[in-house]
Protein backbone atom coordinates (compact mmCIF):
# COMPACT_ATOMS: atom_id res chain seq x y z
CA UNK A 1 0.00 0.00 0.00
CA UNK A 2 1.66 3.71 -0.57
CA UNK A 3 2.63 5.20 1.99
CA UNK A 4 1.03 8.94 1.18
CA UNK A 5 -2.08 7.43 3.33
CA UNK A 6 -3.15 5.48 6.16
CA UNK A 7 -5.85 3.08 6.86
CA UNK A 8 -6.87 2.76 10.64
CA UNK A 9 -9.39 0.47 12.23
CA UNK A 10 -11.30 1.57 15.30
CA UNK A 11 -14.19 -1.13 15.05
CA UNK A 12 -15.36 -4.00 13.60
CA UNK A 13 -12.20 -5.90 13.61
CA UNK A 14 -13.05 -8.47 16.96
CA UNK A 15 -16.56 -8.94 15.31
CA UNK A 16 -19.49 -7.33 13.30
CA UNK A 17 -20.23 -4.20 15.78
CA UNK A 18 -18.79 -1.35 16.00
CA UNK A 19 -17.76 0.09 12.63
CA UNK A 20 -15.24 2.95 12.21
CA UNK A 21 -12.79 3.08 10.07
CA UNK A 22 -9.96 5.76 9.18
CA UNK A 23 -8.49 6.96 5.51
CA UNK A 24 -5.86 9.95 6.49
CA UNK A 25 -3.26 11.73 4.55
CA UNK A 26 -0.09 10.29 6.07
CA UNK A 27 0.75 12.22 8.75
CA UNK A 28 -2.17 15.49 7.75
CA UNK A 29 -5.68 15.20 7.97
CA UNK A 30 -8.26 11.97 7.49
CA UNK A 31 -11.95 11.57 7.26
CA UNK A 32 -13.88 8.51 9.14
CA UNK A 33 -16.02 6.03 7.50
CA UNK A 34 -18.81 5.00 10.03
CA UNK A 35 -19.06 5.50 14.07
CA UNK A 36 -21.23 2.77 15.67
CA UNK A 37 -21.88 0.91 18.66
CA UNK A 38 -20.45 -2.12 20.23
CA UNK A 39 -22.93 -4.95 20.77
CA UNK A 40 -22.70 -8.33 23.30
CA UNK A 41 -18.77 -9.18 24.07
CA UNK A 42 -17.23 -7.22 20.57
CA UNK A 43 -14.52 -4.25 21.79
CA UNK A 44 -12.23 -2.18 20.06
CA UNK A 45 -8.62 -3.14 20.67
CA UNK A 46 -8.21 0.30 23.11
CA UNK A 47 -11.32 -1.19 24.85
CA UNK A 48 -14.03 0.13 23.85
CA UNK A 49 -17.41 -1.68 23.80
CA UNK A 50 -20.84 -1.83 25.08
CA UNK A 51 -20.27 -0.58 28.27
CA UNK A 52 -17.52 2.07 27.09
CA UNK A 53 -18.57 4.01 24.70
CA UNK A 54 -16.21 7.09 24.62
CA UNK A 55 -13.94 7.92 21.21
CA UNK A 56 -10.62 5.87 22.59
CA UNK A 57 -8.46 7.49 19.52
CA UNK A 58 -7.44 10.96 18.46
CA UNK A 59 -9.93 12.86 16.15
CA UNK A 60 -8.02 16.36 15.93
CA UNK A 61 -7.28 15.26 12.40
CA UNK A 62 -10.41 14.04 11.47
CA UNK A 63 -12.63 16.33 8.67
CA UNK A 64 -15.24 13.92 7.78
CA UNK A 65 -17.29 11.93 9.21
CA UNK A 66 -19.03 9.52 6.44
CA UNK A 67 -22.14 7.32 6.79
CA UNK A 68 -22.11 4.29 4.88
CA UNK A 69 -25.60 3.68 6.11
CA UNK A 70 -27.78 3.87 9.84
CA UNK A 71 -27.68 0.88 11.43
CA UNK A 72 -26.94 1.47 14.97
CA UNK A 73 -23.52 -0.30 14.96
CA UNK A 74 -22.35 2.06 12.09
CA UNK A 75 -23.58 5.38 13.48
CA UNK A 76 -24.22 4.52 17.37
CA UNK A 77 -21.07 6.58 18.92
CA UNK A 78 -21.74 9.37 16.88
CA UNK A 79 -23.16 11.39 20.13
CA UNK A 80 -20.21 10.41 21.59
CA UNK A 81 -17.69 11.56 18.89
CA UNK A 82 -19.37 15.10 18.91
CA UNK A 83 -18.94 15.09 22.47
CA UNK A 84 -14.85 14.34 21.63
CA UNK A 85 -14.98 17.71 19.95
CA UNK A 86 -15.31 16.74 16.23
CA UNK A 87 -16.78 19.81 14.34
CA UNK A 88 -17.09 18.50 10.67
CA UNK A 89 -19.91 17.66 8.57
CA UNK A 90 -21.42 14.17 8.16
CA UNK A 91 -21.32 12.93 4.97
CA UNK A 92 -24.00 10.21 3.82
CA UNK A 93 -26.75 9.66 0.77
CA UNK A 94 -30.00 11.23 0.61
CA UNK A 95 -32.10 8.58 1.96
CA UNK A 96 -29.30 7.99 5.08
CA UNK A 97 -29.94 12.31 5.50
CA UNK A 98 -33.72 11.44 6.07
CA UNK A 99 -33.04 8.36 8.57
CA UNK A 100 -30.12 9.55 10.21
CA UNK A 101 -31.89 11.82 12.75
CA UNK A 102 -34.43 8.82 13.45
CA UNK A 103 -31.66 6.86 14.77
CA UNK A 104 -29.75 9.03 16.54
CA UNK A 105 -32.61 10.43 18.89
CA UNK A 106 -33.87 7.03 19.36
CA UNK A 107 -29.83 6.18 20.38
CA UNK A 108 -30.24 8.89 22.96
CA UNK A 109 -32.73 8.08 24.58
CA UNK A 110 -32.04 4.59 24.92
CA UNK A 111 -28.49 5.75 26.21
CA UNK A 112 -27.82 9.37 27.12
CA UNK A 113 -31.07 11.14 27.86
CA UNK A 114 -34.91 11.54 27.40
CA UNK A 115 -35.09 15.55 28.16
CA UNK A 116 -37.12 16.88 25.08
CA UNK A 117 -35.15 20.12 24.58
CA UNK A 118 -31.67 18.40 24.93
CA UNK A 119 -33.08 16.05 22.59
CA UNK A 120 -34.19 18.91 20.27
CA UNK A 121 -30.40 20.25 20.99
CA UNK A 122 -28.90 17.70 19.53
CA UNK A 123 -31.15 16.72 16.85
CA UNK A 124 -30.77 20.40 15.25
CA UNK A 125 -26.99 20.04 15.73
CA UNK A 126 -27.26 17.14 13.47
CA UNK A 127 -29.04 18.01 11.56
CA UNK A 128 -26.99 20.70 10.86
CA UNK A 129 -23.97 18.93 10.42
CA UNK A 130 -25.81 16.45 7.71
CA UNK A 131 -24.44 16.95 4.01
CA UNK A 132 -26.62 14.75 1.81
CA UNK A 133 -24.43 13.63 -1.43
CA UNK A 134 -26.80 11.69 -4.31
CA UNK A 135 -24.99 8.67 -5.55
CA UNK A 136 -22.48 8.54 -8.24
CA UNK A 137 -21.45 11.94 -7.78
CA UNK A 138 -17.72 13.01 -6.15
CA UNK A 139 -17.17 14.98 -3.32
CA UNK A 140 -14.45 16.28 -1.86
CA UNK A 141 -14.48 15.46 2.30
CA UNK A 142 -10.64 15.97 3.27
CA UNK A 143 -8.05 18.67 1.79
CA UNK A 144 -4.32 19.53 2.77
CA UNK A 145 -0.78 18.67 3.20
CA UNK A 146 0.57 15.69 4.86
CA UNK A 147 3.11 16.18 7.55
CA UNK A 148 6.50 17.14 5.87
CA UNK A 149 4.67 18.02 2.46
CA UNK A 150 5.35 20.96 0.36
CA UNK A 151 2.63 20.20 -1.82
CA UNK A 152 -0.22 22.79 -1.88
CA UNK A 153 -2.75 22.22 -0.22
CA UNK A 154 -4.97 21.38 -3.10
CA UNK A 155 -2.60 18.78 -4.02
CA UNK A 156 -3.36 16.56 -1.21
CA UNK A 157 -7.41 15.66 -0.98
CA UNK A 158 -10.10 13.24 -0.95
CA UNK A 159 -12.60 12.75 -2.84
CA UNK A 160 -15.69 10.03 -1.99
CA UNK A 161 -18.59 8.40 -4.23
CA UNK A 162 -21.47 6.67 -2.88
CA UNK A 163 -22.47 3.65 -4.74
CA UNK A 164 -25.66 1.32 -3.47
CA UNK A 165 -25.13 -1.40 -1.65
CA UNK A 166 -28.41 -2.61 -1.32
CA UNK A 167 -27.80 -3.19 2.35
CA UNK A 168 -30.72 -0.99 3.49
CA UNK A 169 -32.57 2.19 2.45
CA UNK A 170 -29.71 4.43 1.57
CA UNK A 171 -27.03 1.98 1.97
CA UNK A 172 -23.82 2.57 0.32
CA UNK A 173 -20.38 1.53 -0.27
CA UNK A 174 -17.74 4.25 -0.49
CA UNK A 175 -15.41 4.63 -3.64
CA UNK A 176 -12.22 6.92 -2.19
CA UNK A 177 -9.72 8.53 -4.54
CA UNK A 178 -6.92 9.63 -2.05
CA UNK A 179 -4.58 11.96 -4.09
CA UNK A 180 -1.32 13.82 -3.40
CA UNK A 181 0.97 15.35 -5.97
CA UNK A 182 2.47 12.67 -7.75
CA UNK A 183 -0.14 9.81 -6.89
CA UNK A 184 -3.21 8.75 -6.93
CA UNK A 185 -5.02 5.47 -5.14
CA UNK A 186 -8.34 4.44 -5.26
CA UNK A 187 -9.71 2.93 -1.71
CA UNK A 188 -13.08 1.52 -1.37
CA UNK A 189 -14.77 0.37 1.98
CA UNK A 190 -17.68 -1.48 1.24
CA UNK A 191 -19.43 -0.81 4.39
CA UNK A 192 -22.18 -3.63 5.15
CA UNK A 193 -22.99 -5.40 1.39
CA UNK A 194 -26.54 -6.78 0.63
CA UNK A 195 -27.21 -9.92 -0.84
CA UNK A 196 -28.39 -10.00 -4.65
CA UNK A 197 -32.10 -10.97 -3.88
CA UNK A 198 -33.04 -8.49 -1.19
CA UNK A 199 -36.63 -7.03 -1.70
CA UNK A 200 -37.02 -3.52 -2.18
CA UNK A 201 -33.90 -2.37 -2.90
CA UNK A 202 -31.35 -2.82 -6.17
CA UNK A 203 -28.55 -5.27 -6.09
CA UNK A 204 -25.10 -3.60 -5.16
CA UNK A 205 -22.89 -3.42 -8.02
CA UNK A 206 -19.03 -4.00 -8.46
CA UNK A 207 -16.94 -0.65 -9.02
CA UNK A 208 -14.56 -0.60 -12.13
CA UNK A 209 -11.61 -0.31 -10.16
CA UNK A 210 -10.29 -0.50 -6.24
CA UNK A 211 -6.72 -0.46 -5.48
CA UNK A 212 -7.10 -1.05 -1.61
CA UNK A 213 -10.40 -2.67 -0.73
CA UNK A 214 -11.72 -2.83 2.45
CA UNK A 215 -14.92 -5.37 2.47
CA UNK A 216 -17.04 -6.87 5.33
CA UNK A 217 -17.30 -10.41 5.98
CA UNK A 218 -20.18 -11.16 7.80
CA UNK A 219 -21.43 -13.93 5.71
CA UNK A 220 -17.49 -14.49 4.74
CA UNK A 221 -18.13 -18.41 5.52
CA UNK A 222 -21.71 -19.20 4.50
CA UNK A 223 -24.11 -18.98 1.80
CA UNK A 224 -27.49 -18.25 1.45
CA UNK A 225 -30.65 -19.71 0.92
CA UNK A 226 -32.65 -18.95 -2.49
CA UNK A 227 -35.33 -16.30 -2.23
CA UNK A 228 -37.94 -19.26 -3.04
CA UNK A 229 -36.61 -21.37 0.02
CA UNK A 230 -36.93 -18.71 2.21
CA UNK A 231 -40.58 -17.86 1.44
CA UNK A 232 -41.23 -21.31 1.63
CA UNK A 233 -39.60 -21.44 5.27
CA UNK A 234 -41.17 -18.40 6.19
CA UNK A 235 -44.91 -20.06 4.82
CA UNK A 236 -44.32 -23.07 6.85
CA UNK A 237 -43.26 -21.50 10.11
CA UNK A 238 -46.28 -19.06 10.02
CA UNK A 239 -48.49 -21.93 8.62
CA UNK A 240 -47.55 -24.03 12.08
CA UNK A 241 -49.07 -20.71 13.87
CA UNK A 242 -52.24 -20.22 12.15
CA UNK A 243 -52.74 -24.06 13.41
CA UNK A 244 -51.78 -24.33 16.93
CA UNK A 245 -52.88 -20.21 17.21
CA UNK A 246 -49.37 -19.27 18.59
CA UNK A 247 -46.96 -16.73 18.07
CA UNK A 248 -44.04 -15.74 15.49
CA UNK A 249 -41.55 -13.73 16.94
CA UNK A 250 -39.11 -11.91 14.79
CA UNK A 251 -36.35 -10.01 16.74
CA UNK A 252 -35.31 -6.90 13.47
CA UNK A 253 -33.37 -4.07 13.10
CA UNK A 254 -36.03 -1.23 13.33
CA UNK A 255 -34.57 -0.27 9.82
CA UNK A 256 -33.90 -3.17 7.34
CA UNK A 257 -35.27 -6.45 8.21
CA UNK A 258 -38.34 -4.82 9.59
CA UNK A 259 -39.27 -3.64 6.18
CA UNK A 260 -37.92 -6.49 4.20
CA UNK A 261 -39.54 -9.13 6.50
CA UNK A 262 -43.30 -7.26 6.15
CA UNK A 263 -42.44 -7.18 2.13
CA UNK A 264 -42.48 -10.78 1.91
CA UNK A 265 -45.44 -11.50 4.59
CA UNK A 266 -47.40 -9.29 2.15
CA UNK A 267 -46.09 -11.40 -0.76
CA UNK A 268 -47.61 -14.35 1.14
CA UNK A 269 -50.91 -12.92 2.39
CA UNK A 270 -51.67 -11.91 -1.21
CA UNK A 271 -50.61 -15.31 -2.34
CA UNK A 272 -52.76 -17.55 0.16
CA UNK A 273 -55.12 -14.90 1.69
CA UNK A 274 -57.63 -15.99 -0.62
CA UNK A 275 -57.74 -19.64 0.46
CA UNK A 276 -60.13 -19.64 3.55
CA UNK A 277 -61.36 -22.93 3.28
CA UNK A 278 -58.27 -24.93 3.95
CA UNK A 279 -56.51 -25.26 7.49
CA UNK A 280 -54.31 -22.52 7.39
CA UNK A 281 -56.28 -19.11 7.25
CA UNK A 282 -54.25 -16.20 6.27
CA UNK A 283 -56.44 -13.40 6.39
CA UNK A 284 -56.68 -14.40 10.36
CA UNK A 285 -53.13 -13.59 11.13
CA UNK A 286 -52.14 -10.51 12.79
CA UNK A 287 -48.65 -8.78 11.74
CA UNK A 288 -48.06 -6.70 14.88
CA UNK A 289 -44.57 -4.11 14.45
CA UNK A 290 -44.01 -3.11 17.85
CA UNK A 291 -41.87 -0.37 17.32
CA UNK A 292 -41.98 3.04 17.24
CA UNK A 293 -38.71 3.61 15.49
CA UNK A 294 -39.33 1.11 12.61
CA UNK A 295 -42.97 2.76 12.45
CA UNK A 296 -40.92 5.60 11.58
CA UNK A 297 -38.62 4.42 9.21
CA UNK A 298 -41.73 2.26 7.07
CA UNK A 299 -42.85 5.47 6.93
CA UNK A 300 -40.07 7.10 5.21
CA UNK A 301 -39.46 4.53 3.24
CA UNK A 302 -43.09 4.63 1.97
CA UNK A 303 -41.92 8.17 0.92
CA UNK A 304 -38.54 7.18 -0.41
CA UNK A 305 -40.49 5.16 -3.31
CA UNK A 306 -37.76 6.40 -5.93
CA UNK A 307 -35.12 4.11 -4.60
CA UNK A 308 -37.20 1.21 -4.83
CA UNK A 309 -36.35 -1.49 -6.74
CA UNK A 310 -38.57 -2.50 -9.56
CA UNK A 311 -39.91 -5.88 -8.55
CA UNK A 312 -41.22 -3.36 -5.08
CA UNK A 313 -42.51 -0.57 -7.62
CA UNK A 314 -44.68 -3.01 -9.62
CA UNK A 315 -46.39 -3.81 -6.58
CA UNK A 316 -47.23 -0.28 -6.00
CA UNK A 317 -48.78 -0.07 -9.83
CA UNK A 318 -50.83 -3.36 -9.44
CA UNK A 319 -52.20 -1.55 -5.87
CA UNK A 320 -51.13 -3.58 -3.58
CA UNK A 321 -49.32 -1.52 -0.79
CA UNK A 322 -46.12 -3.72 1.02
CA UNK A 323 -45.77 -1.98 3.57
CA UNK A 324 -48.79 -1.22 4.79
CA UNK A 325 -51.60 -3.65 4.69
CA UNK A 326 -54.66 -4.56 6.25
CA UNK A 327 -53.58 -6.88 8.51
CA UNK A 328 -50.27 -4.88 10.06
CA UNK A 329 -50.61 -3.33 13.30
CA UNK A 330 -48.34 -0.57 15.06
CA UNK A 331 -47.50 -0.41 18.60
CA UNK A 332 -46.72 2.99 19.54
CA UNK A 333 -46.18 3.79 23.26
CA UNK A 334 -45.28 2.32 26.56
CA UNK A 335 -48.50 1.42 27.43
CA UNK A 336 -49.87 0.33 23.94
CA UNK A 337 -46.71 -2.20 24.12
CA UNK A 338 -48.27 -3.60 27.45
CA UNK A 339 -51.34 -3.67 26.46
CA UNK A 340 -50.51 -5.56 22.79
CA UNK A 341 -48.02 -7.80 25.09
CA UNK A 342 -51.08 -9.21 27.71
CA UNK A 343 -53.42 -9.43 24.40
CA UNK A 344 -51.50 -11.81 22.43
CA UNK A 345 -50.34 -14.24 26.01
CA UNK A 346 -54.15 -13.95 26.73
CA UNK A 347 -55.42 -14.40 24.07
CA UNK A 348 -53.88 -17.29 21.96
CA UNK A 349 -54.44 -16.19 18.70
CA UNK A 350 -51.74 -16.46 15.67
CA UNK A 351 -50.29 -14.10 14.83
CA UNK A 352 -46.49 -12.30 14.07
CA UNK A 353 -44.77 -10.14 16.25
CA UNK A 354 -41.45 -7.83 14.98
CA UNK A 355 -39.72 -5.92 17.39
CA UNK A 356 -36.21 -5.12 18.11
CA UNK A 357 -33.64 -5.19 18.83
CA UNK A 358 -32.75 -7.75 16.22
CA UNK A 359 -30.07 -9.40 18.52
CA UNK A 360 -32.73 -9.75 21.79
CA UNK A 361 -30.11 -7.30 23.69
CA UNK A 362 -32.72 -5.36 24.38
CA UNK A 363 -35.53 -3.17 23.00
CA UNK A 364 -39.41 -4.47 23.55
CA UNK A 365 -38.69 -7.82 21.98
CA UNK A 366 -37.30 -8.86 25.31
CA UNK A 367 -40.51 -8.42 27.12
CA UNK A 368 -41.93 -10.91 24.43
CA UNK A 369 -39.48 -13.21 24.76
CA UNK A 370 -39.74 -13.45 28.57
CA UNK A 371 -43.14 -13.57 28.06
CA UNK A 372 -43.84 -16.50 25.35
CA UNK A 373 -40.39 -18.18 25.76
CA UNK A 374 -41.33 -21.32 27.49
CA UNK A 375 -44.92 -21.42 25.29
CA UNK A 376 -44.52 -24.64 23.05
CA UNK A 377 -46.74 -22.95 20.62
CA UNK A 378 -44.24 -20.24 20.33
CA UNK A 379 -41.75 -19.68 17.00
CA UNK A 380 -38.38 -17.72 17.39
CA UNK A 381 -37.43 -16.84 14.15
CA UNK A 382 -34.05 -15.08 13.16
CA UNK A 383 -33.47 -13.30 9.70
CA UNK A 384 -30.34 -11.71 11.10
CA UNK A 385 -27.08 -12.06 12.23
CA UNK A 386 -26.35 -12.55 16.06
CA UNK A 387 -23.24 -11.70 17.91
CA UNK A 388 -21.21 -13.57 20.07
CA UNK A 389 -22.81 -12.58 23.69
CA UNK A 390 -25.98 -11.30 22.72
CA UNK A 391 -29.31 -13.41 24.24
CA UNK A 392 -30.51 -14.38 20.08
CA UNK A 393 -26.77 -16.01 19.97
CA UNK A 394 -27.43 -17.70 22.85
CA UNK A 395 -31.12 -18.72 21.91
CA UNK A 396 -30.37 -19.78 18.35
CA UNK A 397 -27.63 -21.88 20.05
CA UNK A 398 -29.12 -23.26 23.06
CA UNK A 399 -32.91 -22.95 21.88
CA UNK A 400 -33.08 -26.47 19.31
CA UNK A 401 -31.26 -28.56 22.19
CA UNK A 402 -33.97 -27.55 25.01
CA UNK A 403 -31.83 -25.14 26.41
CA UNK A 404 -32.22 -21.85 28.65
CA UNK A 405 -31.22 -18.10 28.13
CA UNK A 406 -30.83 -15.17 30.80
CA UNK A 407 -33.20 -12.38 30.09
CA UNK A 408 -32.95 -9.21 32.20
CA UNK A 409 -31.31 -10.98 35.06
CA UNK A 410 -33.87 -13.98 34.94
CA UNK A 411 -33.38 -17.45 33.56
CA UNK A 412 -35.81 -18.68 31.34
CA UNK A 413 -35.81 -22.58 29.61
CA UNK A 414 -36.49 -22.31 25.84
CA UNK A 415 -39.63 -24.33 24.99
CA UNK A 416 -40.47 -22.25 22.26
CA UNK A 417 -39.46 -23.73 18.67
CA UNK A 418 -36.44 -21.76 17.23
CA UNK A 419 -35.98 -21.03 13.52
CA UNK A 420 -32.98 -19.28 11.31
CA UNK A 421 -34.08 -18.12 7.90
CA UNK A 422 -30.09 -16.88 6.28
CA UNK A 423 -32.09 -16.36 3.44
CA UNK A 424 -33.25 -12.99 4.58
CA UNK A 425 -29.89 -11.69 5.64
CA UNK A 426 -29.24 -8.51 4.47
CA UNK A 427 -25.94 -9.01 4.47
CA UNK A 428 -23.85 -10.61 1.19
CA UNK A 429 -22.82 -14.26 1.35
CA UNK A 430 -19.64 -15.88 0.52
CA UNK A 431 -20.11 -16.23 -3.38
CA UNK A 432 -21.31 -12.43 -3.16
CA UNK A 433 -18.48 -11.62 -1.53
CA UNK A 434 -16.21 -13.09 -3.94
CA UNK A 435 -18.41 -12.00 -7.32
CA UNK A 436 -17.73 -8.17 -5.90
CA UNK A 437 -14.05 -8.30 -6.26
CA UNK A 438 -14.45 -11.06 -9.54
CA UNK A 439 -16.37 -8.47 -10.85
CA UNK A 440 -14.05 -5.34 -10.82
CA UNK A 441 -12.36 -4.52 -14.03
CA UNK A 442 -9.26 -3.43 -11.97
CA UNK A 443 -8.84 -5.33 -9.19
CA UNK A 444 -7.29 -4.83 -5.81
CA UNK A 445 -3.79 -5.43 -4.78
CA UNK A 446 -4.31 -4.80 -0.75
CA UNK A 447 -7.58 -5.97 0.66
CA UNK A 448 -8.24 -6.06 4.35
CA UNK A 449 -11.09 -7.88 5.90
CA UNK A 450 -13.16 -6.53 8.93
CA UNK A 451 -16.59 -7.46 10.06
CA UNK A 452 -16.82 -10.89 10.79
CA UNK A 453 -16.00 -13.61 12.99
CA UNK A 454 -12.79 -14.87 13.12
CA UNK A 455 -13.54 -18.09 10.52
CA UNK A 456 -15.66 -16.50 8.22
CA UNK A 457 -12.56 -13.85 8.11
CA UNK A 458 -10.05 -16.40 6.98
CA UNK A 459 -12.41 -18.22 4.70
CA UNK A 460 -12.98 -15.16 2.77
CA UNK A 461 -8.95 -14.51 2.64
CA UNK A 462 -8.46 -18.16 1.43
CA UNK A 463 -11.53 -17.46 -1.12
CA UNK A 464 -9.34 -14.29 -1.85
CA UNK A 465 -6.48 -15.16 -2.14
CA UNK A 466 -7.13 -18.02 -4.67
CA UNK A 467 -8.80 -15.05 -6.85
CA UNK A 468 -5.53 -12.83 -6.48
CA UNK A 469 -2.60 -15.04 -5.93
CA UNK A 470 -0.35 -11.33 -6.15
CA UNK A 471 -2.69 -9.73 -4.15
CA UNK A 472 -1.95 -9.06 -0.29
CA UNK A 473 -5.00 -9.95 2.08
CA UNK A 474 -4.88 -9.38 5.80
CA UNK A 475 -7.19 -9.69 8.83
CA UNK A 476 -6.83 -6.57 10.65
CA UNK A 477 -5.80 -7.16 14.69
CA UNK A 478 -2.30 -8.46 14.23
CA UNK A 479 0.55 -6.80 15.04
CA UNK A 480 1.69 -4.25 12.57
CA UNK A 481 -1.70 -4.90 10.45
CA UNK A 482 -3.05 -1.48 11.25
Amino acid sequence: MPAFFEISHHGAINGVTGSCHELRLAGGPGMLVDCGLFQGAETSRAGAGADQLAIDFPIDHIQALVVSHVHIDHVGRIPYLLAAGFKGPIVCTEPSARLLPLVLEDAMKMGVTRDARKLEKFIKLIAARIVAVPYGKWHRVVTGAGAGDDNTIDDNTIDIRFQQAGHILGSAYVECEVKSAAQRHRVVFSGDLGAPHAPLLAAPRAPHRADTLVIESTYGDSLHQGRRERSLQLKQVVERALLDEGAVLIPAFSIGRTQEILYEIEGLIHRYGSDQAGPHRWRDLEIIVDSPLAADFTRVYRQLKPFWDVEALKRVRAGRHPLSFEQLYTVGDHGQHLTALNYIKARGHPCIVIAASGMCAGGRMVNYLKALIEDERTDILFIGYQAAGTPGRDIQAHGPQGGWVELDGQRFDIRARVHTISGYSAHADQNDLVNFVQRMRVKPGHIRIVHGDDEAKRELQGKYRALLPGAEVLIPGGAGQG
